[in-house]
């Protein structure tokens, strides 16, 4: 920006486009902006000349609207930049949009709408509002079909689960989404490209939104919170998740056994038990595995890796679950309860042994000589 106004008659025609912008603001009349150094405001007279009819809005069936509500019906869109050729229903929201144009900024801050819980900036008051949903949990806008709430109205328009709509399809593949993010999400898939670098640890990522949620990470910062139970999360995504353990929904349910689960990555790893899917293989011994985080924990056999801890008397484990169940030991705690005798065990393969108890089953079948 800054060469552009390196010469006189530049920051003179900058100069003048901003008064025409004050004068925008101040007219609320139709405006015409020119790209030349010298931008002419023009006002045309009001289009009703005194004819009541023309001023009610029969759309609407409201009797005498302004002319501002009139637009919102017919789609007319009278104040037009001559920088880009954008137009616009109402001359602020023009003066609004001249401002990224000229660079000005109003405010001490170019985004002077703060959110007081994270501190992210917004241009406009609406736009603050909606994002302050995030932090309040607050869904405005319900579905009449199955009752289920957003916080953006937006996200209403592309909620065609009962439709079973998907209209945006893959060029690539043929796969096709409810919604128009979820394909640009799909095609990265296909491209593979990560352009987008965390400067703390080096990881790359598809999308810049991402790259933002995974350095809140680093930041320890979890502008989410339940209003449950009060837990932190780093993301949105993960606060979502976390609520269905209260609410109990699990919305992802598998077409062949109907069983559900709370998360779409569940339902995918689950899906792989009626398939025999195990996409992801050892390099060392061959070995395929349903779920990344099993061959993850299987190759630690190879390396000999134990990253888990225990804090009480130092042994450590390949696995986190492992760990877990060990930690009882100190801890004395015996979840699994027997529903016959109460008797309680720390892991569940113990109940179930016990179990065979009751039923005079035998683990090992002996046979007489």
């Amino acid at each position: 920006m800054e060469e552009i106004w390196e010469n006189e008659d530049s920051k003179s025609w900058l100069l003048r486009l901003k008064e025409d912008i004050r004068g925008i603001q101040e007219d609320g009349r139709h405006v015409t902006v020119s790209s030349s150094a010298s931008s002419s405001v023009s006002s045309s007279p009001s289009q009703s000349d005194g004819d009541g009819d023309a001023a009610d809005c029969r759309e609407a069936g409201k009797p005498r609207q302004s002319e501002v509500t009139q637009r919102t019906h017919t789609g007319e869109k009278p104040y037009s930049c001559n920088q880009c050729g954008k137009t616009f229903t109402q001359s602020g929201s023009l003066a609004t949009h001249l401002r990224t144009h000229t660079g000005e900024k109003p405010h001490s801050c170019d985004k002077p709408y703060c959110c007081d819980r994270c501190g992210k900036s917004f241009r406009e008051s609406g736009r603050l509002k909606v994002h302050q949903r995030m932090h309040t949990g607050e869904k405005p806008y319900g579905c009449d079909q199955c009752g289920k709430k957003f916080g953006h109205s937006q996200h209403l328009k592309e909620h065609l689960i009962h439709t079973g709509e998907k209209p945006y399809g893959c060029d690539q593949c043929g796969k096709s989404f409810r919604q128009p993010g979820q394909l640009t999400k799909h095609k990265l898939t296909h491209t593979g490209e990560k352009s987008y670098r965390c400067d703390q640890c080096g990881k790359s990522f598809a999308r810049a939104d991402t790259r933002t949620e995974h350095k809140r990470t680093h930041t320890g910062r979890k502008s989410y919170v339940c209003d449950q139970c009060g837990k932190g999360f780093t993301t949105l995504g993960a606060l979502t998740i976390h609520q269905r353990i209260h609410t109990g929904e699990k919305p992802y349910v598998c077409a062949v056994c109907e069983k559900s689960f709370r998360q779409s990555g569940q339902l995918t790893i689950h899906k792989r038990t009626h398939t025999g899917e195990k996409p992801y293989n050892c390099d060392q011994c061959e070995k395929s595995f349903a779920e990344a985080g099993s061959l993850t924990e299987h190759r630690r056999t190879h390396t000999g890796e134990k990253p888990y801890v225990c804090d009480q008397c130092g042994k450590s484990f390949t696995t986190l679950g492992t760990l877990t169940i060990h930690q009882r030991i100190h801890t004395g705690e015996k979840p699994f309860v027997c529903a016959i005798c109460g008797k309680s065990f720390r892991q569940t393969v113990q109940l179930t042994r016990h179990k065979r108890t009751h039923a005079g089953e035998k683990s090992y079948r002996s046979f007489d000589q």
